[in-house]
């Protein structure tokens, strides 16, 4: 069974709808790529519940090369509450990776760790 023809006359609707569409998917591509190249990320790695007053927090921060970033780690208890904050400088250097080590104090036990943001200072 043969598959139908579009009505005649229709023809340039759809070469005006595919660049339409290629337009759109280009458009989309490029603000994701302008919005996300450079930008500061970072990746907890390990933490440990050292005692009822500390946590003890690894994490990795990926910044571009020559830029001091700032980072805001917090310790969480059990229902999600920041029981401890602190803000962690990570001075600007030739490394885009850099590892963090850093020791939360705590008002009451903490159940885990976390990065809450890292930005350029």
């Amino acid at each position: 069974m043969p598959l139908p023809r579009p009505a005649p006359g229709t023809g340039r609707w759809w070469v005006i709808g595919t660049i339409g569409i290629g337009l759109g998917v280009a458009l989309a591509v490029w603000l994701g790529l302008a919005n996300s190249i450079g930008q500061v990320t970072w990746d907890v790695t390990a933490y440990k519940v050292e005692s009822d007053a500390s946590v003890r927090l690894g994490f990795d921060v990926h910044r571009p090369s020559g830029e001091a970033v700032v980072c805001h780690v917090v310790a969480l208890d059990s229902h999600f509450g920041t029981v401890g904050s602190l803000d962690v400088p990570v001075a600007a250097g030739a490394a885009a990776l850099v590892h963090q080590d850093v020791t939360i104090r705590t008002a009451s036990r903490a159940v885990t760790g976390d990065v809450k943001s890292c930005e350029k200072a």
